[in-house]
């Protein structure tokens, strides 16, 4: 069970760039927001709590993938959104044919068609 459980932690963690830079391609979005829609669309199966998910942001934004713009809203607390850069949107690109590359190959492996 406990190898089981680092093999999830792995996968989540290879695949967490291209879950948010995905998230934020449509529009700019805050953190929390990220990680209710990761939450909600996975159907609870992958959560990022924010120990995790906002240094990822930073990396991101450091890397000049995600750009961050503090807002604030009236009777809101002030929150950075986060948008999609040119370089951001290459890498995404470039990060979902591998990941399709990779499902291709685990399908072929196993068998399973919705690998």
């Amino acid at each position: 069970m406990r190898h089981i459980r680092r093999l999830d932690r792995e996968l989540k963690k290879g695949s967490a760039e291209l879950l948010v830079l995905s998230l934020v391609e449509p529009q700019p979005r805050h953190g929390y927001e990220i990680g209710k829609l990761i939450e909600r669309r996975s159907q609870g199966a992958l959560r990022f709590n924010a120990a995790s998910l906002y240094p990822l942001l930073y990396r991101l934004e450091k890397r000049g993938w995600l750009h961050g713009r503090w807002v604030e809203k009236a009777g809101q607390r002030r929150r950075r959104y986060y948008r999609l850069t040119p370089e951001g949107r290459r890498v995404l690109g470039r990060q979902r044919r591998g990941w399709a590359a990779f499902v291709e190959a685990v399908r072929l492996i196993t068998g399973l068609e919705h690998a």
